[in-house]
């Protein structure tokens, strides 16, 4: 491993930049995925430290006036949503109840990510996006766990298709390091979501 979060990232990064690549080459038409749409863009769906740190460091990273729409947006998503909030409301932490966290995604599941500008179907920190965002369309296999592709790809194709395409994502465990990392440089564990980050007045160095 390198020797800095930041390093560590984009070496993840391109792991799954790579992985990204290889997923769109198998899959060929079958993969929906293209700007506009916004399927994946919709409900609170939690994000870990890593994700949180990256999403934040985008924010410094942006003009002024964009950082400004994308915080009202936030801001007012974690208004409507946090007197619900299954966890800690000042920390933005879920609890470790999964069911609360399916019905909380459930009860906001048309809430759209406060990175996602309204006008373009784009999102806003792109290039900071949770790896959640990053993996999702394809069929993926994560920490030895085979999920799903998007409902708006693969359609009417056989099981056999959509397993010849998976991909692995992170084989090495990249990720579960530098939140290993965060950790013991002070940052809580847990989840959180993109509208509790994203209305934070304060951004990290």
């Amino acid at each position: 491993m390198l020797t800095s979060i930041s390093e560590n990232d984009n070496l993840l990064l391109r792991v799954i930049d790579q992985a990204w690549r290889e997923a769109v080459d198998r899959s060929g038409p079958d993969l929906a995925c293209k700007l506009g749409c916004t399927e994946c863009c919709f409900g609170p769906f939690p994000i870990n430290m890593l994700d949180a740190w990256r999403l934040r460091r985008g924010m410094q990273a942006l003009p002024e006036e964009r950082v400004r729409r994308i915080r009202l947006r936030a801001a007012g998503a974690w208004r409507r949503m946090s007197p619900v909030f299954p966890g800690d409301v000042k920390t933005g932490i879920f609890d470790e109840d999964e069911l609360a966290e399916e019905r909380f995604a459930e009860k906001f599941a048309h809430e759209p990510c406060p990175a996602l500008d309204p006008q373009t179907g784009a999102c806003e920190l792109y290039d900071f996006r949770p790896i959640s965002c990053r993996t999702f369309g394809p069929p993926v296999r994560i920490a030895g766990e085979n999920l799903p592709p998007c409902r708006l790809c693969f359609q009417g194709v056989s099981e056999h298709r959509v397993n010849a395409c998976r991909v692995e994502i992170d084989p090495d465990m990249i990720e579960e390091a530098i939140l290993s990392d965060l950790e013991a440089e002070g940052t809580p564990c847990g989840q959180t979501i993109v509208a509790y980050v994203l209305q934070e007045i304060e951004t990290e160095d």
